[in-house]
């Protein structure tokens, strides 16, 4: 069986208990931890591993780390990203609570991309904390970490309808997506 043939029998049996709570927000949420610990049972079976490696992309105006999450049979490897910036102003966090908060959220999401996992349907994406909501995003330049997540989202077959239901975007960006 080929590594994205595995993957894929990954994608669709994966099932990931959402077992944390937030009690300010009143949800529960999966951590990086328990979709990894989902993931143990398709290790053996199918002869792969999973890593995560992190790397510091800028510090300036605020550090903003990569997370990528790979799965390899040994010979081949596919790997999905995840880009997370760090709040330097965030109160009630020592320094190494706000980067490890952002490395763990960071871990998260780019398994949660390799895994397919559906993040509309987890109140840490919905949740808006007591706060009012707010409009989407906007995508306007290729330089927006989001615009990479975009042209990676779009290079493995999803759909333009779907990232304009997330980000309000520019024609611009709208043609740069629909030419890739």
């Amino acid at each position: 069986m080929k590594l994205n043939e595995k993957l894929a029998l990954i994608q669709t049996k994966f099932k990931s208990k959402k077992s944390r709570y937030n009690s300010f927000g009143r949800y529960n949420f999966r951590s990086a931890e328990d979709i990894l610990e989902a993931t143990k049972p398709f290790l053996l079976e199918l002869k792969v591993s999973v890593t995560i490696n992190e790397e510091l992309i800028t510090a300036d105006p605020f550090p903003i780390i990569k997370s990528i999450a790979t799965l390899s049979d040994g010979d081949d490897a596919i790997h999905a990203e995840a880009i997370v910036g760090i709040d330097l102003d965030q109160k009630g966090m020592q320094m190494p609570q706000k980067f490890g908060s952002a490395s763990s959220y960071g871990k998260k999401y780019s398994l949660g991309n390799l895994f397919l996992i559906d993040d509309t349907a987890d109140s840490d994406a919905t949740n808006a904390h007591g706060k009012a909501s707010k409009s989407k995003n906007t995508l306007t330049s290729e330089k927006d970490p989001a615009f990479i997540k975009a042209v990676d989202y779009m290079k493995k077959g999803g759909k333009l309808e779907n990232i304009k239901a997330k980000y309000n975007i520019s024609k611009e960006i709208e043609t740069k997506l629909t030419t890739l």
